[in-house]
């Protein structure tokens, strides 16, 4: 096996090959972790049979979950961050006793940026590998892909991206946050401090760019007051020619671009925004897609000045965050880096293992049942809570781009947003 340095360098230089699809994940190192988090100490596992009355891939001794994100293709960019943060949280749980006195073993499936393949890989880990729980999916499509599959066989989710709401299942515990947790708190932010009223929308192809400019549209038109939409546009994922929109934005001179770019398609955005001239300094954008994962590709200089709305970012100080990360650089690498959804994923296993432990059980119905009320103190973010409808109460952040990659924080909610994945006026 070689070294924890060549994992780093090997691991950085993967990253990079991201860009155009290309995946390696390293091997998973142990990591021994059991200081970093508390939990009620296990005297003797419960027995199999009662535990586990459905038939799923539990024993005397291992617990089984599924792993299924795209590890390959344009999303790679940035499932690749979640891949890690899931392992790294088992890990830890496993080297703290596991759940129910067994120790988690994952199978790892390639949704390789095809929904299809999704809907297919969940099947497989539901009905063949009977895994208690999937850790995975990244875009709405890939999800709506995948839910039908989960409710169908009675599997559970934990699905850790932003993303437009308008959904509820027993099935899915949603670990990242709604529209009106980072949508609508970072426009009323624009509007405030920007002095916005004029935005251009442009987003990827797909469920959730759409819906969310959609709500984005709603939410300027109808409540910031004197605020047009002047331009709105969406290309295929992938696409990489954005100079003609580009052309358009500098006819138009919004107060605010406003971004729903994913995957790889990010850096040709951002770096031929700022070869036509474009100061994101100056010029204020506001992105809801792009992470520190993000940025690694992009390059920090192409995109310094820029904002993002997102409720977790790596620079955010406080001690829970502080042992993450460097929990996270010790098995993957000290170059590698860490964004919002990256985060929400790590939280997936944990929030499992909790509502496992309060449910007595690995039965999905007594998950579902047990899970609202579920508290994680220790969340790299803070603090999060699974409210009734599956939906996590997240605070709402905005952070500034800079070039070496990091975001500062310059504005965070002062309380909790109650999720609702539902607002009335914007469905």
């Amino acid at each position: 096996m070689s070294s924890q340095n060549d994992q780093s360098n090997k691991f950085s230089t993967t990253r990079r090959k991201l860009l155009m699809g290309i995946a390696a994940l390293p091997a998973v190192p142990l990591l021994a972790s059991a200081g970093l988090f508390s939990t009620p100490a296990m005297a003797q596992a419960p027995a199999t049979s009662a535990v586990n009355t459905t038939g799923l891939a539990v024993t005397d001794t291992e617990v089984t979950v599924g792993i299924l994100h795209s590890v390959t293709g344009t999303m790679a960019i940035s499932e690749t961050g979640s891949v890690q943060a899931e392992k790294l949280a088992i890990d830890q749980i496993n080297a703290m006793g596991g759940v129910l006195g067994r120790k988690i073993k994952f199978i790892q499936e390639d949704g390789a940026s095809d929904w299809p393949t999704f809907a297919e890989k969940a099947k497989k880990l539901l009905v063949n590998d009977k895994v208690a729980a999937i850790m995975g999916c990244w875009t709405s499509a890939s999800r709506k892909a995948v839910l039908p599959v989960v409710e169908q066989y009675n599997g559970m989710l934990y699905y850790p991206t932003f993303y437009e709401g308008l959904e509820q299942s027993k099935n899915v515990i949603y670990t990242g946050q709604e529209a009106t947790q980072q949508i609508l708190a970072g426009l009323d932010w624009v509007a405030k401090t920007k002095n916005g009223k004029t935005f251009y929308l442009i987003g990827s192809d797909y469920i959730w760019p759409r819906t969310s400019m959609k709500i984005a549209r709603k939410h300027i038109e109808g409540h910031l007051k004197d605020s047009s939409v002047v331009g709105e546009e969406y290309f295929p994922l992938g696409h990489t020619q954005f100079n003609s929109v580009i052309n358009k934005i500098k006819l138009k001179k919004p107060d605010v671009i406003y971004a729903a770019v994913v995957g790889g398609s990010n850096v040709a955005f951002y770096k031929q925004l700022k070869a036509a001239g474009i100061d994101l300094n100056k010029q204020t954008l506001l992105t809801i897609s792009v992470t520190e994962d993000e940025i690694d590709g992009i390059g920090g200089e192409n995109i310094a000045g820029a904002y993002s709305s997102m409720k977790y970012f790596q620079s955010l100080d406080n001690p829970n965050n502080k042992e993450f990360v460097a929990a996270f650089k010790k098995m993957w690498g000290e170059k590698t880096v860490i964004g919002d959804v990256t985060q929400a994923a790590y939280l997936g296993p944990w929030l499992w293992k909790m509502t496992v432990e309060k449910a007595g059980s690995f039965d999905i119905d007594k998950i579902a049942a047990a899970s609202a009320g579920i508290e994680f103190n220790k969340a790299p973010e803070g603090y999060v809570k699974i409210h009734d409808n599956h939906h996590l109460w997240s605070k709402a952040r905005i952070g500034l781009a800079l070039p070496d990659g990091q975001f500062k924080v310059v504005y965070e909610t002062p309380d909790l947003i109650e999720p609702d994945p539902f607002p009335k006026g914007y469905q």
